[in-house]
């Protein structure tokens, strides 16, 4: 059975007014770090997929090359992200945390957990196992549909999952329609 129109439009709105939800919280947890909103973004972005080059990164981000390179050009100066040559492409590099990286993305997992956890303190904890399995179904299902990389659109797959370097459970990239090597 199809979910209904207004269904769908009442899920578009609370999926937005969530995401401001959750720009407002982080906004204000920002000020326990040097980084801003997009830095942190292309680290965990970084941890999630990494190592990859910076054309898959941007493509990730939904943005140009250019407008990720100063992003970059500062996290590897504060020594969070680290080059490496491609071994498929010579001309290539591939972007992956460095010790410091990994360590600063836990960091801001953990503060982020524990800010969330006061949040709900008012939960149970079934109900907050539920609320992240449906986010979790509709990240699954949205990216399904989506554009890849590439501008295909995957198949629905039963990917299988990895830890990925930022130390949290990702699908297994090698389950996911290839986008660009990895």
């Amino acid at each position: 059975m199809s979910v209904g129109q207004s269904t769908a439009a009442e899920l578009v709105h609370n999926i937005f007014d969530l995401q401001r939800a959750l720009r407002a919280v982080t906004a204000a947890s920002m000020k326990f770090s040097e980084l801003g909103p997009a830095h942190t973004g292309v680290l965990f972005f970084i941890g999630e997929g990494g190592p990859l080059r910076a054309s898959t990164l941007a493509a990730r981000l939904g943005i140009g090359p250019s407008a990720l390179s100063r992003q970059l050009a500062d996290l590897e100066q504060f020594g969070f992200v680290v080059r490496s040559p491609d071994p498929l492409d010579g001309r290539a590099c591939l972007l992956s945390l460095s010790p410091q990286g990994r360590a600063c993305l836990a960091e801001t997992y953990e503060r982020r957990a524990e800010t969330l956890r006061e949040i709900l303190s008012d939960w149970t904890e079934h109900e907050a196992e539920a609320a992240s399995l449906s986010v979790q179904h509709l990240t699954t299902a949205l990216r399904s549909a989506g554009p890849q990389v590439d501008g295909t659109t995957p198949a629905p797959s039963s990917a299988s999952h990895s830890t990925g370097d930022d130390g949290r459970s990702h699908l297994d990239p090698a389950s996911e329609i290839s986008k660009e090597d990895r």
